[in-house]
């Protein structure tokens, strides 16, 4: 028991060290609209190893934003709801970690990534959320002339949302069929 302890909180490490160098590829357009490719490994650990897991994992890799000088803060309550809050709320990728896992051992690839699309998108909007707050909160003095800051951060977050969990979702289908064994600890 005790090491799969320690297995888990070391791939929790791993796969948040991943996730931060994966932030490190530009693919943010402007301020406000990025296509987060950390979230890929985020996903993998939330289906391999749950909610608990997901949730120390984000968080760590929330916490590397400070450490590598990633974190743009206004204030310290902006930086702790962006980079410790919703990043530790990734969690939510693990909902149905279960249920991806079971499939899977069973055989049922469609049914697993149907579950494991599922448990994407509640993560992403669990993580969003706090973002879009953090928007409306801090950040509408960066919306378009015109622009709430409401309907800003929530085009902005939410646009940057989908795109995340698109692009993550299918890179973990891919990798779903390709080595299905990754998100199965042992």
């Amino acid at each position: 028991m005790r090491n799969t302890r320690l297995l888990t909180l070391l791939e929790c490490a791993i796969f948040a060290a991943l996730a931060m160098v994966l932030s490190f590829i530009p693919l943010d357009v402007g301020s406000s609209f990025s296509i987060s490719l950390g979230m890929i490994p985020m996903y993998i650990i939330a289906i391999r190893r749950g909610f608990w897991a997901a949730g120390f994992s984000g968080l760590l890799w929330g916490l590397l934003h400070f450490v590598t000088g990633k974190a743009y803060i206004l204030s310290p309550l902006q930086g702790f709801l962006e980079f410790v809050v919703a990043f530790a709320f990734i969690a939510f990728a693990g909902v149905f970690a279960v249920q991806v896992r079971g499939y899977l051992k069973e055989g049922q690839l469609g049914k697993a990534i149907g579950w494991a699309w599922g448990t994407m998108i509640i993560g992403g909007v669990a993580r969003y959320f706090w973002h879009y707050l953090a928007g409306v909160l801090f950040w509408g003095a960066y919306a378009f002339k015109g622009w709430s800051a409401q309907i800003f951060s929530i085009v902005m977050n939410g646009a940057s949302c989908i795109a995340t969990v698109v692009v993550a979702g299918i890179v973990v289908t891919i990798l779903m069929k390709t080595t299905p064994k990754l998100f199965l600890p042992k």
